[in-house]
């Protein structure tokens, strides 16, 4: 809520007052202009700004193939980007989150403000402000996230050998209606395929209950040691996140994307060793994946600032979407009861157990009666 007030207090007022859009009427008549978001949404080029198409000529030529698309659409869009670039649309032009106060050079203070023309070093400030936002935000990330994992734990630990016997009749059903269906349309040998089918998905099925397991074992709410440690570690990590600086270079984008994804990964699994291994030497852990090494030092230049800036400020919306989605899924809300009051979790297992069970009882009736159905055709039911 917060963050939404200052949104609208800090960022979306003042551009709206320099824009001269100063009643509901003028606002709403604005509003209703054709626009599209300056980061490309979809194809090759996605999560791009579209107006680095002015130094990018793959990104330019995409643009233009989008314009002459046969999809109405998707050629309105197109051409609003294009003209966008023809008006001489940069990266200085977009508004963007400030996580600090520019005056006296005294110390970057937590807040919202415009996005302004700033000098090199008022960028670097701005960047390092963005980066401890940034650092704030994949932490709390992981502390939301080891809380939801705990519930989740604790239900699959309570109703596994259900959800597990449901799916495997369910799977059994399902290809016993082929089975019938195949044998009599085809024959015998074709509907074997089907008792091959049902075999293949139930190891299947039973490998990602396993895999399952095996990612929720022992998961619990971080302590505060762990929660420390992480806070100093994200600080470090965030340090690393470049994406800007090489979208020029295919295998060291490749890299940076594969780095990145190892990153968010152990953070999900909360796997602090992982991420103060890649924080303490993230060449050595780049060179036993096998990946190209990349650099993660950056332009000191305005531009690059700009640019690094700008991204910085798009994953930080990012998160915030991330955790508000989080936030409001319905094992984020039965967390927050059981903290209340524990005994909510055996309710919550008991219903669904009873749920279970009613399901599977109807299941193994509709088993039996195709069983039965096969029986009459051949003989014997092959599964």
């Amino acid at each position: 809520m917060e963050t939404v007030i200052d949104l609208l207090q800090n960022v979306l007022r003042p551009l709206a007052e320099r824009r001269g859009l100063k009643t509901w009427q003028r606002l709403c008549d604005y509003t209703d202009q054709e626009w599209y978001a300056s980061r490309i949404s979809f194809g090759k080029f996605k999560g791009r700004l579209f107006f680095e198409a002015t130094t990018d000529p793959d990104l330019m030529g995409w643009l233009k193939w989008l314009a002459e698309s046969s999809n109405e659409r998707s050629s309105r869009m197109g051409r609003w980007y294009l003209r966008q670039l023809e008006s001489g649309a940069s990266i200085g032009d977009v508004a963007m989150l400030d996580l600090g106060t520019l005056e006296g050079g005294g110390a970057v203070q937590a807040g919202l403000v415009i996005f302004q023309q700033a000098e090199t070093e008022q960028y670097r400030r701005l960047v390092e402000a963005a980066r401890a936002r940034l650092a704030d935000l994949e932490l709390e990330l992981g502390v939301e996230k080891a809380k939801i994992d705990t519930i989740r734990a604790r239900l699959f630990t309570a109703l596994r050998p259900l959800y597990q016997e449901r799916d495997r009749i369910r799977i059994q059903v399902r290809y016993r209606r082929e089975y019938i269906d195949r044998l009599l349309a085809e024959g015998e040998e074709a509907a074997a395929s089907a008792t091959e089918g049902f075999e293949r998905e139930t190891t299947e099925n039973d490998a990602e209950y396993d895999s399952t397991a095996s990612a929720l074992s022992g998961k619990r709410e971080l302590n505060e040691e762990e929660t420390s440690r992480l806070k100093d570690l994200w600080k470090k990590l965030v340090r690393m996140f470049h994406p800007d600086q090489y979208e020029q270079d295919p295998e060291k984008r490749l890299t940076y994307e594969r780095l990145t994804q190892a990153i968010n990964d152990a953070r999900d699994r909360g796997d602090i060793e992982l991420l103060e291994s890649i924080a303490k030497d993230p060449d050595t852990f780049m060179r036993r994946q096998g990946w190209a090494s990349v650099d993660f030092g950056g332009g000191d230049g305005l531009r690059e600032l700009r640019s690094l800036y700008v991204h910085l400020q798009s994953r930080i919306f990012e998160l915030i979407e991330a955790l508000d989605d989080l936030r409001g899924s319905p094992d984020y809300e039965l967390h927050g009861l059981a903290e209340a009051d524990p005994s909510v979790i055996d309710e919550v297992v008991g219903a669904q157990r009873e749920e279970l069970m009613t399901e599977i009882r109807n299941l193994r009736f509709e088993a039996d009666r195709l069983s039965s159905e096969i029986e009459e055709l051949v003989g014997e039911s092959p599964f």
